[in-house]
């Protein structure tokens, strides 16, 4: 397995546990561990941040007899961790239950004052390679545990922010009721042509508001969610004459795939969710520059990118752009990002932020080929 690649999949999936849990990751990192030199007993101790408690995960090594429940329970009891030793680094513990062994734990992070670590005994020492090894895997771990915590957040955030739209979204529903209704009458109470006209220009971006008003209280709900194949290329094809009108403004030139992928989703939604992030990029692109569409297709998802030629997203940015209200966009309300990170999340997926080594910023998101848990 490429520990790396596995990690940038996590950030697609790590999500209210769906599609790939933490036990399950936390496992197959154990079991990686296992194939290794002379490892033939691995214990992970972590806090599971879904579901708020710590958790164990033991795996033996192929063709390696299992501990009694008394060696284990010897383990557990952790009356051999006489010291804290500092995270990342892999540390020989004797244990008096295993005289014949090696046992050595890399700290993962500290946890209210409680250690999380990889466990690991051996047949024989373990060399400076494989101590690296393991540490890399410690690393792993907790850059693992970050990204759901963060996730689990984000999942907090947006449901405080799906609340706050239901309210405005009602209150704002009886004055646009109202304003639908006096333009309606006055249509009908003028006579001549062109007052008839921007009367009914007034109905109709008033339905264009209350269709809006309705796409972003129901925004990522999935039970409103309506699930079919969709073209991948098409959908990005209307975000982008949608914008046109921006695009020309700034005299932008706006790259696609010729190939496309056919992906499980809820074809309204998603559009809002390009419209978001091409809106943002055409805002924070220079005249004349380039903004980039990509895409490759994996086994189980496809990660998509979109790229403009910017200032770049500055660290304080960086951390607060999918949180509720934050803009750095004049006249923002702060909730587009949020927005299309709730449809992303709810369609199984991710949605995160890079910078460009070569300038500007990027904005990465997975989805699934097929479709899961709806």
């Amino acid at each position: 397995m490429n520990i790396s690649f596995s990690l940038e999949k996590q950030k697609s999936n790590c999500h209210d546990l769906h599609a790939f849990d933490t036990e399950t990751f936390i496992g197959l990192q154990a079991e990686q561990l296992t194939f290794h030199e002379s490892i033939c007993f691995v214990r992970i101790l972590y806090y599971n941040p879904s579901l708020k408690a710590f958790k164990e995960r033991i795996e033996y090594a192929d063709n390696q007899p299992s501990f009694s429940q008394q060696e284990i329970a010897y383990l557990r009891s952790e009356a051999w961790l006489t010291d804290f030793p500092h995270v990342w680094n892999v540390h020989e513990f004797q244990l008096a239950q295993f005289p014949k062994y090696f046992s050595y734990i890399c700290p993962i992070r500290y946890t209210n004052q409680k250690p999380e670590y990889v466990q690991i005994i051996t047949h024989t020492p373990l060399g400076e390679k494989s101590r690296r090894y393991v540490t890399n895997a410690a690393q792993m771990l907790n850059q693992y545990i970050d990204i759901c915590l963060d996730n689990l957040q984000q999942k907090s955030k947006t449901e405080i922010l799906e609340q706050v739209l239901h309210k405005v979204g009602h209150q704002l529903r009886n004055n646009i009721a109202l304003v639908k209704l006096y333009a309606h009458n006055l249509f009908l109470g003028l006579k001549d042509n062109s007052w008839r006209e921007q009367a009914t220009i007034i109905c109709e971006s008033v339905n264009d508001l209350d269709t809006n008003l309705t796409d972003i209280i129901s925004c990522g709900q999935e039970s409103n969610l309506k699930i079919i194949p969709q073209d991948l290329r098409s959908i990005v094809d209307e975000s982008i004459k949608y914008l046109q009108p921006l695009i020309n403004q700034k005299q932008l030139k706006v790259n696609i795939p010729d190939t496309s992928a056919t992906l499980p989703l809820d074809k309204l939604q998603m559009k809002q969710v390009f419209d978001n992030l091409l809106s943002n990029a055409i805002h924070f692109s220079p005249n004349s520059g380039v903004i980039t569409f990509s895409w490759q297709v994996f086994y189980d998802e496809v990660l998509i990118k979109i790229s403009d030629q910017g200032l770049g997203i500055s660290l304080l940015d960086m951390q607060k752009i999918f949180t509720p209200f934050y803009s750095q966009r004049p006249g923002g309300t702060g909730l587009g990002l949020t927005i299309a990170k709730k449809i992303v999340l709810d369609h199984c997926g991710n949605l995160w932020a890079d910078n460009l080594s070569a300038g500007g910023a990027q904005f990465c998101l997975i989805l699934p080929t097929k479709k899961k848990y709806y």
